[in-house]
């Protein structure tokens, strides 16, 4: 890691109508860290993801990725930037198998994409790629497999490896281990931790004792503002946070 931190977000805000979701938002991810962003419901982490991936166009202030202010630039100029929302990558082909989801969405992120989809199930380079994602992610197994006909984890799964395969710099992953079992949570931890040091994470999640387990750093929001930031540690001793949101009342 470097002192040059890969996303900086100065002083963002939105509203809808009186609410106030983001208030003078401002905190840095630095490179190849994961750095969890939590709270209590309300606390206004969906609408900062949003910003941050362009989906949501803020009110005002600044979101600096790689040293690019991209504050006014639409979703697909970000991911083309390097910076992905998990999920938000392209929707899955239910009746497709997951190597062939994976080789159109390889396909698509390609600057010149005007081939139709059957090509890509004969594009070598490209299916050599959906597969060493999916033998990554863990599904090495379920390469011909329909995506109707996979697990919802790893559904989950194959769309984070659509997400990975496109080589991000940086990953936003808005609860990616939501609805999961237990065995299928603790294969997506596992490969979010391999990433540490590869990819720059910024992780949403309600699930405390994966934050803790993943987390180089911890911002903590309430209100749309940052309440507290640190290490897992600093963050778990905090007294303000451990009663604005891990319930302490002492």
């Amino acid at each position: 890691m470097t002192t040059d931190p890969i996303l900086d977000v100065r002083s963002l805000c939105k509203s809808f109508g009186s609410l106030r979701a983001s208030d003078d938002l401002s905190f840095t991810v630095e490179r190849g860290e994961i750095h969890a962003l939590i709270g209590p419901n309300g606390a206004g982490k969906t609408t900062a993801i949003g910003q941050l991936s362009g989906e949501i166009q803020s009110d005002s202030g600044h979101v600096v990725f790689d040293g690019r202010d991209i504050s006014t630039f639409k979703t697909f100029r970000r991911a083309r930037l390097g910076l992905q929302r998990s999920y938000q990558v392209t929707s899955l082909f239910p009746d497709f198998s997951a190597i062939d989801n994976l080789s159109i969405a390889l396909q698509a992120h390609e600057p010149h994409n005007f081939r139709f989809w059957k090509p890509a199930r004969k594009d070598a380079m490209l299916r050599d790629r959906a597969r060493d994602a999916l033998v990554r992610s863990g599904l090495g197994d379920k390469l011909e497999t329909p995506a109707k006909n996979l697990a919802h984890g790893e559904q989950r799964q194959l769309e984070l490896s659509m997400a990975l395969a496109t080589e991000p710099t940086m990953l936003l992953l808005d609860e990616p281990m939501a609805g999961m079992g237990r065995n299928e949570g603790q294969q997506v931890m596992e490969l979010i931790r391999g990433l540490r040091g590869e990819v720059s994470i910024l992780l949403v999640e309600h699930d405390m004792d994966i934050v803790f387990a993943l987390a180089d750093t911890v911002t903590v929001l309430v209100k749309g503002s940052v309440m507290a930031s640190g290490t897992p540690d600093e963050i778990r001793a905090n007294p303000d946070v451990r009663r604005a949101y891990l319930g302490d009342e002492d």
